[in-house]
């Protein structure tokens, strides 16, 4: 049996958090990467991340998932924040209708500095406040597909769907990188084994750390 060491992937994907101050994407990320969660609600300033490997299809992803903590108050997230990402959770808050309307200009932010082929997961978070709603599942669901993203909701206080969320969007960033690898191999002009090949066109991040991924 082979081990890996913790620095023993096949790919790396930068996955960013967006979407309105409060709405539990700091949770999101801890409660994803180490399982925890925090009731005391605050800002942190600067861009934090934090990273996790799963497996899919026989291969080891490891998400390196940057969030904006706080700097959405002041709109200072530039594209430095945005480049090289291949994936996004853009959270609002079900019982916060404002930061669902918001979610159009995460969108088009998000588009304006990413590459056309991310991964895009919109998340209804704090789910677990059913009698403090103010989204219904259904307008999300209605936004995701004429928008074309994913659509989950969630909830980082009892774990609902955390996972799931996370795991779905690097599933889907594997796919279409494997498609586009897949291209590389059949280009004659294709890299020499060895060399990083990059995922999005915008990329200095993600990265497929062997250009022989599509062999096992």
């Amino acid at each position: 049996m082979t081990y890996r060491t913790a620095d023993d992937y096949d790919y790396l994907f930068k996955v960013v958090l967006i979407g309105d101050s409060g709405v539990g994407k700091s949770n999101l990320l801890s409660r994803f990467t180490r399982n925890e969660f925090s009731l005391e609600s605050k800002s942190t300033i600067g861009v934090e991340f934090a990273t996790k490997s799963i497996q899919v299809e026989e291969k080891v992803v490891k998400a390196q998932i940057w969030d904006t903590a706080g700097q959405e108050r002041y709109r200072a997230i530039t594209s430095a924040y945005y480049r090289g990402a291949v994936g996004a959770l853009l959270v609002y808050d079900v019982t916060r209708h404002d930061t669902f309307e918001n979610v159009e200009r995460w969108l088009n932010e998000l588009r304006d500095h990413t590459d056309v082929n991310i991964v895009i997961m919109l998340v209804g978070n704090k789910a677990d406040l059913r009698h403090l709603r103010a989204v219904t599942e259904e307008d999300a669901k209605d936004f995701a597909e004429k928008e074309n993203t994913f659509f989950m909701e969630t909830s980082a206080l009892d774990s609902t769907n955390v996972e799931d969320a996370f795991t779905e969007v690097l599933t889907q960033i594997y796919r279409v990188v494997s498609k586009k690898a897949l291209e590389v191999v059949d280009d004659p002009t294709a890299l020499p084994k060895g060399q990083n090949i990059n995922v999005g066109g915008k990329d200095d991040v993600s990265e497929v750390k062997k250009a022989g991924c599509c062999s096992s």
